[in-house]
């Protein structure tokens, strides 16, 4: 039965390139789900966009002198380029500039509003005399009141995940150009969410939501148990989305209130983009859409609880069915960081590598339950071990070997034997494994289920020898080559989600035509007698030293 996915991917600041972390943490994850329910039959909608306001897009024009749709126009176009050489297929991502997005946008406010959940009020907010203007919150930092971590953002602590007001703040400052101003607390009138009054309702969701990650699920309850507080929705900001209240000229809706309502405009585009203005609606009012929101740690309570309860003070949304977030991706032992440069940015991977090995890589190691680490030397050990001698040995092996004993032919596989067929057994169970994974987002556990298909068939091949078969035996080589290349024809589905170019070049090995993800998610019988083309590796070996040039490229690269 055909279901229908909706998938929203964090909206990554247009305020630089992207990196590893970021497509650990969100974008190679949906992707792998989407390309899997597409190939599955699924009606799957993935969108997300450039996040063109709020403080890091104003820090980042402030720092390269330039206006800030400058800078998002400049990294939104790196954006769609790294997606493309890296094989995300979004169907939409757009960016929160849009007179879509601002209409949208002002659609949930003026229903939160009619029904109560908006109301003005007095607050406090932080000044800098220094340079005459207030201040973003993400400007100030300071001590968290929660876990005493020195650096805490004005918005959010970094190291417990606390969402905060600068008020909150011990010692705050406005920290700029590597200097520390004083900052002063004024009064200012601005709009506000009456976030606490949806914490019941909240916590009763959650709750039920048993097959959330642990993770997800005990740090939202534990923020529910703590209580919601009531959060400001407006600043005294010139670059963001305006605000339909009159008197607000001089004010911006708050970023991570209109950022989130980016999923119901990007959806709402893709519609209009079509041609068909209401495709966007069964995604948001059917009830029996599960719409899935991928994301970094970072962002759980806008996701689990903040994007919630907008929606349930809007009415006639449906709720997120999961939020898949994972934990962060370290490199080389540290934190990824930005600003001391100690990060691989895609462009400049896509520039040196192909994108599967990435893609690989990255899945395998899947921060799934906890921080993982990105090494080169690691990177190239599976790139040679698993990507070049597994699976790509097998795939090589098998058909060179039909090519050169069997005229480049789909082999007669006769009569199968008991090994020839528990392979074929275990290429069909494998799809079923490997399905039931992703539908739980468990990557990882998805591409270890693959590859074990792929060891499986190099211990049959090894086992069968059919370059020793076919000295005497030649049916026996043919019925051991066409086994080997069942298994290759259910790796080619099995791995297509991860590793898009090199399944698409498989199945093409294997003499289909067309696109593999129009196959479907299914195990196709082999002609026998069909031609193949002459066959060719799918990756490349690495040498030790692309670790090494690359680990000192980024030593070089850092900035203290």
């Amino acid at each position: 039965m055909t279901e229908r996915i909706f998938i929203g991917v964090a909206w990554p600041y247009a305020n630089g390139p992207l990196h590893l972390g970021h497509i650990a943490g969100a974008y190679l994850p949906a992707d792998v789900f989407a390309r899997y329910h597409r190939m599955r039959g699924n009606d799957a909608l993935m969108v997300s966009g450039s996040d063109s306001h709020g403080a890091p897009i104003t820090i980042g024009a402030d720092q390269q002198g330039v206006a800030p749709r400058e800078l998002v126009e400049r990294n939104h176009a790196s954006f769609l380029d790294s997606w493309e050489r890296l094989g995300i297929s979004f169907d939409l991502f757009t960016t929160t500039m849009t007179d879509n997005h601002r209409e949208v946008t002002h659609s949930i406010w003026r229903t939160l509003k009619e029904r109560g959940h908006i109301y003005e009020s007095e607050m406090q907010v932080a000044y800098s005399p220094d340079f005459n203007r207030f201040l973003p919150d993400r400007y100030v930092r300071g001590v968290c009141p929660v876990c005493n971590f020195e650096d805490a953002r004005g918005d959010q602590c970094d190291e417990c995940g606390s969402i905060l007001d600068p008020v909150d703040l011990g010692n705050p400052t406005h920290n700029r150009d590597g200097e520390r101003y004083p900052i002063e607390i004024r009064d200012a009138e601005h709009q506000f969410l009456r976030l606490s009054a949806f914490r019941e309702q909240l916590a009763e969701w959650v709750g039920r939501q048993t097959h959330w990650r642990p993770n997800v699920r005990n740090f939202t309850l534990g923020i529910l148990r703590e209580g919601l507080k009531d959060r400001a929705i407006t600043r005294n900001l010139d670059w963001g989305v305006p605000v339909p209240e009159e008197g607000y000229g001089d004010r911006r809706i708050y970023v991570w209130f209109e950022a989130v309502i980016g999923y119901l405009s990007a959806s709402v585009e893709w519609a209009a983009r079509k041609g068909e203005p209401d495709a966007w609606r069964p995604f948001w009012e059917d009830p029996a859409t599960r719409a899935y929101y991928f994301i970094g740690k970072d962002n759980i309570p806008f996701h689990t609880i903040i994007w919630p309860a907008m929606l349930t003070g809007q009415g006639a949304y449906i709720l997120p069915y999961d939020a898949p977030a994972n934990e962060f991706l370290n490199l080389e032992g540290r934190q990824f960081s930005t600003s001391r440069n100690w990060a691989v940015w895609l462009p400049d991977y896509l520039d040196r590598f192909p994108p599967d090995p990435l893609r690989y890589h990255l899945a395998a190691n899947l921060p799934e339950t906890g921080d993982a680490d990105f090494t080169w030397s690691e990177y190239v050990r599976r790139n040679n071990d698993e990507l070049v001698a597994t699976f790509g040995n097998l795939v090589h092996r098998t058909l060179t070997q039909v090519a050169r004993n069997f005229e480049g032919r789909v082999p007669d596989p006769g009569e199968l034997g008991d090994a020839d067929a528990a392979l074929a057994a275990k290429a069909a169970s494998a799809l079923d494994a490997v399905a039931a994974s992703i539908e739980a987002v468990r990557l990882r556990e998805a591409l270890n289920a693959a590859m074990g298909l792929a060891r499986e068939a190099n211990r049959y091949l090894d086992a069968q020898a059919p370059w020793r078969q076919v000295k005497s035996d030649k049916a026996a080589a043919g019925r051991s080559l066409h086994t080997a290349m069942r298994a290759l024809m259910a790796l080619r589905i099995a791995l297509y989600p991860f590793l898009p170019f090199s399944a698409q070049r498989l199945h093409e090995l294997l003499g289909k035509s067309g696109r593999v993800q129009d196959a479907g998610w299914r195990l196709e019988d082999l002609e026998p007698g069909a031609p193949l083309p002459e066959p060719a590796p799918l990756f490349t070996k690495l040498d030790e030293s692309a670790a090494e040039e690359m680990r000192a490229k980024l030593r070089q690269g850092e900035t203290e």
